[in-house]
This record gives structure tokens, sequence and C-alpha cells, in this order.
């Protein structure tokens, strides 16, 4: 199993799951993060780092939110490694509670 990087994530990308990764299987798209699944360990140290709740194990995955462990393996092989923490995006805040963003995700 891994962990998926869902929704909450889209518009916000905030790195505090980066810096405690021991694996550095964080990948970085223009407004979301992924987690390479080929990388991952199950380690779960990343969960509880995610100010917004966006990270899951695979089978603690919202129903509403299974589509993302496709999402997050697809776009992983294309996107850089991201090893330390930046600063979210700037409009993180007003998105950071919103649901449902899938719809603005950027490849």
């Amino acid at each position: 199993m891994t962990h998926v990087v869902t929704d909450a994530c889209v518009r916000c990308k905030y790195t505090d799951c980066v810096d405690v990764c021991p694996v550095d299987c964080f990948k970085e798209g223009p407004n979301f993060l992924v987690i390479d699944p080929d990388e991952c360990i199950d380690c779960a140290v990343c969960i509880p780092e995610c100010p917004v709740n966006a990270i899951y194990a695979e089978e603690d995955l919202p129903a509403d939110q299974r589509h993302f462990i496709a999402i997050n393996a697809e776009r992983a092989p294309g996107w850089p490694v991201i090893t330390k923490r930046k600063p979210p995006l700037p409009d993180a805040e007003a998105w950071k509670d919103r649901t449902h963003k899938f719809d603005t995700l950027k490849d």
C-alpha cells in the first residue's frame, strides 16, 4: 500500500509533508503535490504534517477520493521530486477549506 495526496491539496500545495518524508516520494506539480507510489514506504509520517488533511493511507481513502490513487500514480513519473518545504501557493488560504477542487488541477 501507499499514501495518497487528495483533493484538499489542490490550489494550496502546503509542503510541510516533504520535510518529514524519509524517502523523498513527493512530486511537485503546478498547483498540487502527489506521492510516488513506487517510492512511498508507507511510514505515515507525512499525514499529521499536512495542515489541510490531504494525505491518506490508500486503504483509508474516502470513497469520493479514490480516483486520486490513479492521479498520484499517473502524475508522479512526470513531476520533479520536492524535498524541501516551500511557501504555499499565494491564494492557499482562500482555497484550503474548499472541496471538489479537482477541476482546477493543473498538469
